[in-house]
């Protein structure tokens, strides 16, 4: 059985009540999965709940045509993946897969399904997680569609930075493109203007937050519209930038 100590490195687990907590324990195993892992598939039956701990963190990603996925959401150890609120096995609109490797919480769909009968407390709280989970797409659909990639890249490096607990973010400028939809070049361009600047610093395969207040002052509000968000419907759960991680 999982111990409390590992799923409280979860923010959302972090938040429920001892005895509702306990009803979930003898359920998770804990996985180590490395950057990449896929843990839906489009398509595919969902089985599993994933819950990240500490630094580690997933994507939704979704087709934008027959050869482009777009970054859809960032999900680290303020909530999970999987079906959180649905009853039964259904078919995964989006994939999701592992952005930043670590530890997860894995739990059948069947033992979560259980632990949401015994107690409404659960099924309420992992509600208003979709909740949020949804205005969080919502917004990044806004994002895309009304602001600049400097504007996007700064948001997505702070949206990062809070999630992982780092200034350090490993990532190469192709998988950054294909968070932001955006091509190779234009990454590059943006990241030597802000490199040039002294906020930010890069190399291979990483990425260095320099000064988080002028990265701020270039990023758009959209991360702020999510945080109040989760402030209203699940208070404390959303990362903060000065929260430290556990290793």
């Amino acid at each position: 059985m999982v111990d409390i100590e590992t799923a409280l490195q979860n923010r959302l687990l972090a938040a429920l009540k001892p005895e509702d907590l306990a009803l979930l324990l003898p359920s998770f195993t804990t996985h180590e999965c490395h950057a990449g892992k896929i843990l839906q598939e489009s398509g595919s039956e969902v089985r599993f709940a994933w819950f990240p701990l500490a630094a580690a963190a997933a994507s939704f990603v979704v087709a934008a045509d027959a050869n482009h996925m777009v970054d859809a959401a960032l999900v680290g150890r303020e909530g999970a993946v999987g079906g959180i609120v649905s009853t039964g096995r259904l078919p995964a609109y989006a994939r999701a897969h592992v952005q930043f490797g670590g530890r997860f919480l894995r739990i059948p769909l069947s033992a979560l399904a259980q632990a949401k009968a015994q107690s409404p407390t659960i099924s309420h709280w992992l509600a208003r997680y979709s909740d949020c989970l949804v205005a969080q797409l919502f917004q990044s659909a806004a994002c895309n569609a009304s602001h600049t990639i400097a504007q996007r890249l700064a948001r997505w490096l702070i949206a990062t930075r809070d999630r992982i607990g780092s200034d350090e973010i490993v990532i190469t400028q192709e998988q950054l493109g294909e968070m932001l939809g955006v091509g190779r070049s234009f990454i590059n361009r943006s990241l030597r203007q802000l490199g040039s600047s002294g906020i930010v610093g890069s190399r291979r395969r990483r990425i260095l937050i320099l000064d988080i207040d002028r990265l701020n002052a270039i990023a758009c509000d959209c991360n702020y519209r999510i945080r109040d968000h989760f402030d209203t419907i699940l208070a404390g759960v959303y990362p903060r930038e000065a929260d430290s991680v556990a290793a």
